[in-house]
């Protein structure tokens, strides 16, 4: 009984934690919705003027804001637009001339497989590199370590991305300087993907991977001096099992946080990344539009990123959750 009781409380607060993440989120992203609508609204001269440029007629930005339902109240345009956003209609790109939905469609996939593998290969560095730091802190390969990690973290992301391909294309000629183009599932695509896309997913790794040891490196530190450890350490444990068992779970709490928060930067830094290497994802679209004004398609961008960064967090603290049970109870 006394198992089925425990199991039961674990479950509540389990179940319990997350519905209030839920609703969290939700009141959040409606929040976040609001405030891209408002974005709209605060373009210089309003989207007609924006849209039909500065010899436009009075005449013309009436009957465009007419057309656009732009002249209704504005909750009304909220209502409308919100509506629109939740049957997957994100506006109309004038600069592509084409629905926003569809070229979100067609880049979206390809910047994921950009982030995705930049995550990955900072993942399977930064952790081991951050827990041999806080092990082996204020020794010399620490020091050499943190030196490396400074420097990669305040490269801003086009500043790395041209030095690597002044060194592994001007000059080794080992990698080529743009990533693959075209779309996923095409013979040209991914015949180029692995080669092509070495050198953005490098430039964005390193700079994740600089800001990840740091935060595993200080996680170790903190664990090492904990009561439990000490007395793992008492009872005979190697300095493998005691990092293995007692060190790394906990010490991974903060990357699992920084895995949902860093999502706002690893999108501003595949912003730059994409075009510099003109790889056709998300961040070269949103490059473009800002570049000719293309409002519809900037707003559902930054609304698109907004989403993801707080599935993210919502991700984050689920995991939070089932690594420290604490979190649960709190």
């Amino acid at each position: 009984m006394r198992d089925v009781a425990e199991h039961l409380t674990y479950t509540s607060a389990v179940i319990g934690y997350i519905l209030r993440r839920l609703i969290q989120a939700v009141i959040v992203l409606f929040g976040v919705t609001i405030l891209v609508f408002l974005l709209l609204h605060l373009i210089p001269g309003g989207e007609a003027r924006a849209l039909l440029g500065p010899k436009a007629t009075r005449q013309d930005i009436v009957g465009l804001n007419h057309q656009l339902g732009l002249d209704k109240p504005i909750f009304v345009q909220y209502v409308v637009w919100l509506n629109g956003i939740v049957h997957g209609n994100l506006g109309f790109s004038y600069r592509f001339n084409e629905p926003v939905s569809l070229l979100l469609s067609s880049d979206v996939p390809k910047t994921l497989v950009l982030m995705g593998a930049s995550y990955l290969v900072a993942l399977i560095i930064a952790v081991p590199v951050g827990i041999l730091q806080g092990v082996r802190h204020n020794k010399a390969d620490d020091y050499t370590l943190t030196a490396f990690s400074f420097l990669f973290y305040s490269m801003p992301p086009y500043w790395l991305g041209l030095v690597l391909i002044l060194i592994f294309s001007v000059q080794l000629q080992w990698l080529p300087p743009t990533a693959p183009q075209g779309n996923l599932g095409e013979p040209a695509f991914d015949a180029q993907l692995f080669t092509g896309l070495a050198l953005p997913v490098i430039t964005l790794a390193l700079i994740t991977i600089a800001q990840f040891s740091r935060y595993q490196r200080s996680a170790v530190m903190d664990n090492l001096v904990q009561d439990h450890v000490r007395t793992a350490r008492a009872k005979g444990l190697s300095s493998f099992q005691t990092l293995s068992r007692h060190v790394l779970r906990n010490s991974l709490i903060p990357i699992i946080t920084l895995l949902g928060l860093s999502l706002p930067a690893l999108f501003a830094g595949a912003l730059l990344t994409e075009s510099i290497f003109n790889y056709p994802g998300m961040g070269l679209l949103f490059w473009q539009a800002a570049q000719s004004s293309d409002y519809p398609t900037l707003l559902a961008t930054v609304l698109l990123v907004a989403v993801a960064t707080l599935f993210g967090s919502l991700l984050a603290d689920i995991l939070y959750a089932i690594i420290d049970p604490r979190v649960r109870y709190s």
